[in-house]
């Protein structure tokens, strides 16, 4: 069931991803982040930048706090790189703090959003859009891991069950 404590796995395992991959492209050149790689979001900085845009507007959905500026449109060229690698563990904090704040009602009844994607508003169970705030990462997540692979980078186990028990500190 969706609930806290999948809310706080699912936090807890979008922070070890995002680490280890934003680390691990921390390392390649520029051109090689920026690259047209034929991901959804064309190169892998743009398809960082698009999740990161949609943890933003999603956590700011269950968070009251601030979400993104850039139009659904602009998110691929919505953050740059320096500006990823500072804020990305801020973000993850933050849905930690959201996940780890939560009890069974807060996954109860509906949500309801204006989304710029479909033009209109909208409203699904709560539930759902947890599991759409976790399962967007991990699939963007996914392109990169496999433009990560095809440039030969060494990638680290995505598999749940061998999330470590401790997620460390991002550097």
């Amino acid at each position: 069931m969706v609930g806290p404590d999948y809310a706080r796995t699912m936090a807890r395992y979008n922070a070890w991803q995002n680490q280890w991959m934003f680390q691990a492209c921390n390392e390649l050149s520029d051109a090689q982040r920026t690259e047209d790689r034929g991901l959804f979001w064309r190169s892998i900085q743009g398809t960082l930048s698009h999740s990161f845009w949609g943890d933003m507007i999603w956590i700011s959905r269950f968070d009251g706090g601030a979400g993104p500026e850039a139009p659904l449109t602009d998110t691929a060229d919505a953050y740059d790189w320096p500006t990823m690698m500072v804020e990305r563990p801020k973000l993850d904090a933050r849905i930690a703090a959201w996940a780890w704040g939560t009890d069974d009602s807060d996954f109860e009844g509906d949500l309801s959003w204006y989304s710029q994607g479909v033009g209109r508003q909208m409203t699904m169970p709560r539930t759902l859009c947890a599991m759409q705030l976790f399962n967007h990462q991990t699939h963007h997540r996914g392109q990169v891991h496999a433009a990560l692979t095809a440039l030969g980078v060494k990638t680290v186990d995505t598999d749940l069950p061998f999330m470590p028990d401790e997620v460390p500190e991002w550097v």
